[in-house]
């Protein structure tokens, strides 16, 4: 079983939000990540979608994006994204799911000897700066959010399990200082942490960072040129 990653489709098939004005990679950008992934990955395989799934604004107008990732090859395993507008009551949100689509929200999943667990996460303060008040208690809530999910993975982790966490915001600032999301994912023992959010050419972040033994990806789609990163075999 192969885990594979990629972020932000931001798809829009039944809403009006073409995502080419952001640029020639946003040309026909599913098309792209669709033929990847036919390349790829397997039924027996798993793909990580960490955020920023659908422009819809209600669940009924995200089936149609999510049949769409749905009908694809392997499992799938969403966090909600800050665009995910139409991720409301999580029972309606699983109900929308199609077959071999798993969303996580305070939980995990385990499929093989892997578990997967994750948030949505937010911005996390570069050194010496503050957040408003509103984004400091939405980052504390989703810290805790994280900690329910690494508890329910720990639960589910037998011994040899591989733990791989998805957040949709990246994790750290850019020093990569450490913070409470990444002392949570070291000492629940995590090996590797998807993430998206930063799209653009200009955005200055690397593709693969280590810290503290901890493998941390970026795989936003536009910046990984439309294709899915492999993040364990």
């Amino acid at each position: 079983m192969k885990v594979f990653a990629v972020s932000d489709p931001h798809l829009s098939f039944t809403a009006d939000k073409p995502m080419s004005v952001f640029g020639a990679v946003w040309e026909n950008h599913w098309d792209a990540i669709a033929a990847d992934w036919l390349e790829k990955v397997g039924e027996e395989d798993v793909v990580l979608i960490p955020g920023d799934i659908s422009w819809a604004m209600t669940v009924e107008e995200a089936k149609s994006d999510l049949e769409t990732i749905g009908a694809m090859p392997g499992k799938k395993i969403y966090v909600k994204g800050n665009h995910d507008y139409w991720w409301g009551s999580l029972t309606k949100v699983r109900e929308a799911l199609p077959e071999g689509s798993y969303c996580i929200q305070n939980d995990a999943v385990k499929f093989g000897s892997y578990v997967f667990c994750g948030t949505r996460g937010w911005v996390v303060p570069e050194p010496g700066s503050k957040l408003a008040p509103e984004d400091e208690k939405i980052l504390l809530r989703e810290g805790l959010r994280l900690e329910l999910s690494l508890k329910a993975a720990d639960k589910l982790r037998a011994e040899g399990d591989e733990l791989i966490a998805l957040t949709h915001f990246p994790p750290f600032d850019t020093r990569k200082s450490s913070n409470r999301f990444t002392e949570l994912f070291k000492s629940y023992g995590v090996s590797k942490v998807v993430y998206g959010h930063l799209h653009g050419s200009r955005c200055r972040a690397d593709l693969k960072v280590v810290k503290n033994g901890v493998e941390y990806y970026l795989t936003s789609c536009d910046i990984v040129n439309n294709k899915l990163t492999l993040i364990a075999e």
